[in-house]
């Protein structure tokens, strides 16, 4: 049963500086906003140089959440030992035929980071692409980001971050000599190559903004590249890539909800990029191509859950559209693929997806599924960079079952296992059980919701539950396997993934109606399915400890504002919580991409008004909180370390309970915390330990 995780004695206490922002008449007045770096933009280069106020007080928080938690290191360690040891340490990839080549990934035993390799396709030898642990040796922190072999096999184009602040350094590897070109292009958001000598890269601001499009000639001079394309609105950010028949780079230019595209083609990479249809309210699209025409995804012509469309590569432009795949509603095309001869999508139905083909030229009534059996289960597309290949690569897993990896021909239907992740420590799907439910809304919005448990858990209204949720730009949270997970599920706490709207489990509308003044639908949905979920004898009021990350810790502030009673805890990484502040401020790095999504409350004393009614900062209350894990990190451009700081500084301040409230921040990396497969490993230690300190579970894993 619940136990008690009370505060101690020396919380810290943040400074009140009071400020007053005025905003359509209305006075903000903010304590903490001090908290925010005057010189954010160089401390997410470089941490150190924070003030030494803000780094104090960071520090202090830091100081007391190790002595709050100190009780469960060792239960951390296990969690370590045992989460480690459903990792194969010495995996491997299936390797993938591309050109001359067989590229594969795999880990040496004990290693944090990859090996890239490949060896002649026919067989041979293996050859060392690109070692990441080597790379990532002298650095406490590495995340490798794009990396992108040349059309002549000879150089790999790649980028690392090595802060955590997103700001990515591109090196050029000869890949026979295994040593670099000898000079760097910093800040490099995306990448593609033309031809064996010229590549296309996008560099961001310093403000984080992806806007400018350079061609660089191996070999030369980066401050001679030559400025391809700049993207002058703010809202918009720009990425390149190679379309995979190999005849075109593609550059995107667009926000969530709105994009526009140029191509350049490859055998004239001097060529001025041509747009595919100009940019226009509302209207998305992405392109591959397929002879001599283009395919299209896209919601033109209020196709909502998206249609893919047929135009000459000569005369691309809206008005030549033609439809390939009609629009259906309900069924949510996510993803387009085009071979020489076949067209491949994945699509969503009832928050489940599925992929289909059809021959290039054969009648779309044609198109055949890859079907499958459990009730809840997750797909990932993975096509051939090949595009003159029959075969198809997917991967499948569920809650229970290990991700799978099938080849499958195109042209026989037939599916071929190539791998099965193995679990070292061992697992047996037939100990769990998956469940696929719905919850009804407070306006009777059917909200599905995966569940996971293990067959001897009790279902009596006693296990503890760790519910998740997101529900924000259209992501859908899929009902994949973790090993991690299942150190709570084998602990007896039934894990649960809430597909709150915001996500587009069922189709465009499902995202559509948490945006704007539909936001609250969200954390409506999040509260539905806690009590859905009590009704069933799942869990009971105050057994269920919360969690969501970035986007998905705004609903975890706005659901502890709400109902703050039905929480044994909450763990909030990198939350999304001084929303109104942030989406009024437009200097900031997403803030005038994100205004398709929330609104513009600059302009607009609605949407001021809708944001200031939910944002987690602005909401917090004189009442009870349950116990809380906040987290946070300095060099962070997506989730600003002042949001989660600011918004504990308030609570502490203003709530009426004495349970603990924890901020933990990394002082040296970003949103996405540690970087290595086990260090990585630390962070879910943790919460995983508070989720089990606060709802009392006995320590002690079955299976």
């Amino acid at each position: 049963m619940p136990r008690s995780f009370k505060a101690l004695p020396g919380a810290p206490v943040a400074e009140r500086r009071p400020s007053i922002a005025h905003v359509h008449g209305v006075n903000l007045h903010d304590d903490y906003a001090w908290l925010r770096a005057s010189n954010w933009q160089e401390a997410m280069r470089e941490p150190q140089k924070l003030p030494t106020d803000i780094a104090s007080y960071l520090v202090a928080e830091n100081a007391y959440y190790e002595t709050a938690m100190a009780d469960t290191v060792d239960l951390q360690a296990r969690l370590v030992e045992e989460m480690r040891g459903r990792i194969k340490e010495d995996d491997s990839s299936v390797p993938r035929d591309h050109g001359p080549f067989a590229y594969a990934m795999r880990f040496a035993e004990g290693a944090e980071y990859p090996l890239f390799t490949r060896m002649p396709r026919d067989g041979g030898a293996e050859q060392v692409v690109l070692d990441v642990n080597a790379e990532a040796a002298a650095q406490a922190y590495f995340q490798l980001g794009r990396s992108q072999v040349s059309p002549d096999h000879k150089v790999l184009a790649w980028t690392a971050d090595v802060n955590g602040s997103e700001f990515y350094r591109l090196s050029f590897r000869d890949i026979d000599a295994g040593t670099d070109l000898d000079y760097h292009i910093e800040d490099v958001a995306s990448l593609a190559w033309a031809d064996a000598r010229t590549l296309f890269y996008v560099r961001v601001d310093a403000r984080h903004h992806p806007n400018k499009v350079f061609r660089h000639v191996l070999g030369s001079d980066p401050a001679e590249d030559v400025l391809v394309f700049t993207e002058e609105d703010t809202r918009y950010g720009v990425a390149v890539h190679r379309l995979r028949s190999g005849e075109f780079v593609a550059l995107s230019t667009g926000m969530n909800d709105e994009n526009e595209i140029h191509v350049i083609p490859t055998d004239d990479p001097q060529a001025a990029p041509r747009v595919i249809e100009p940019r226009t309210r509302g209207l998305e699209y992405e392109v591959e191509q397929q002879g001599d025409s283009f395919l299209i995804r896209t919601n033109a012509d209020d196709a909502f859950d998206f249609k893919v469309v047929r135009a000459p590569v000569s005369a691309p432009s809206r008005a030549n559209w033609v439809d390939l795949i009609p629009h259906e509603p309900g069924r949510m095309i996510v993803s387009l693929a085009a071979y020489r001869g076949w067209t491949i999508w994945m699509e969503r139905r009832n928050a489940l997806p599925r992929i289909c083909y059809v021959a290039q030229g054969r009648p779309i009534s044609e198109a055949r599924p890859i079907a499958f059996e459990e009730q809840a289960y997750s797909l990932g597309s993975d096509p051939s960079p090949e595009y003159d290949t029959d075969s198809f690569r997917f991967t499948y897993s569920s809650p229970t079952t290990p991700p799978q990896v099938f080849d499958y021909d195109l042209s026989s239907g037939e599916r071929v296992l190539r791998k099965t992740t193995e679990i070292p420590s061992g697992h047996d799907p037939a100990e769990y059980v998956t469940i696929r439910m719905t919850a009804t809304s407070h306006d009777g919005a059917q909200v599905p919701v995966t569940i996971l448990h293990r067959k001897d858990t009790p279902l009596d209204g006693t296990a503890p539950c760790l519910l998740y949720g997101y529900g924000s730009y259209g992501a859908s949270m899929p009902a994949a396997f973790s090993a991690n997970r299942l150190s709570l599920v084998d602990r007896g706490f039934v894990h649960a993934i809430a597909h709150v709207r915001g996500g587009e489990e069922l189709g465009r509308n499902w995202y559509e109606a948490a945006k704007f003044g539909g936001k609250p639908n969200t954390f409506h949905d999040f509260i539905a399915v806690a009590e859905a979920l009590v009704d069933g004898r799942y869990t009971a009021p105050r057994r269920i400890v919360i969690q969501g990350g970035s986007a998905g810790g705004l609903l975890v502030g706005a659901v502890l504002n709400m109902r703050p009673d039905l929480w044994a805890g909450a763990i909030a990484d990198v939350p999304f919580v001084d929303v109104l502040a942030t989406i009024l401020d437009d200097t900031l790095p997403l803030t005038p991409g994100e205004w398709s999504q929330w609104g513009n409350p600059i302009e607009s004393r609605e949407a001021f008004d809708n944001i200031r009614g939910y944002s987690p900062y602005d909401n917090v209350a004189a009442q009870d909180y349950p116990p809380m894990l906040v987290t946070a990190g300095v060099s962070d451009p997506r989730v600003t370390y002042w949001e989660p700081a600011k918004w504990v500084a308030r609570l502490r301040a203003t709530k009426t309970d004495d349970n603990i409230l924890m901020l933990r921040t990394n002082m040296s990396s970003g949103h996405f915390g540690k970087s290595g497969r086990f260090a990585a490993l630390e962070d879910a230690a943790r919460s995983y330990a508070f989720a089990i300190k606060v709802t009392g579970t006995e320590d002690g894993a079955r299976g």
